[in-house]
C-alpha cells in the first residue's frame, strides 16, 4: 500500500482537522475516515508520512490517552514535546485526560 492510497489520504484529511491543543485516538480517526475497526491502518498511514508533510501526526494517541511506542528512537518524546507545546498536559502516568483534550468534531465525513 502506497502513501497515496485513497484510504491513507482520507486518514490524513481527518488528522489535518484535529485542532491544535486537541487529540484523537487511532480508532476515532479510523471511524471518521470511514474505516471503523481499522485503527492500525491509521498508524501505518501516519508512519509512512514523509518529512515536512502538513499532517499533525502528533495529535493521534492510543485509546488510553498515551503516546504509542514506536521503533524510531525518541519518537515518543518528540510527540510528547509537540503536544505539550500545544498546551496538552500529561499526568504522572504519561496519559492525556481524554475528557479534557479529546477532539469532538461536528461532522463525521472526511474528504481528501
Amino acid at each position: 500500500m502506497s502513501v497515496r492510497h485513497p484510504r491513507w489520504l482520507r486518514i490524513h484529511a481527518v488528522v489535518r482537522r484535529i485542532p491544535r491543543g486537541r487529540v484523537a485516538t487511532y480508532g476515532q480517526v479510523a471511524k471518521l475516515a470511514g474505516m471503523a475497526g481499522h485503527a492500525r491502518q491509521v498508524g501505518y498511514a501516519l508512519h509512512a508520512l514523509g518529512e515536512g508533510e502538513d499532517v499533525p501526526w502528533q495529535r493521534v494517541v492510543n485509546a488510553r490517552g498515551e503516546v504509542s511506542t514506536r521503533a524510531e528512537p525518541h519518537a515518543e518524546s518528540i510527540q510528547r514535546q509537540l503536544l505539550e507545546r500545544e498546551g496538552v498536559r500529561f499526568d504522572l502516568r504519561g496519559r492525556i485526560d481524554l475528557e479534557r483534550y479529546a477532539w469532538r468534531p461536528r461532522r463525521c465525513a472526511a474528504s481528501p
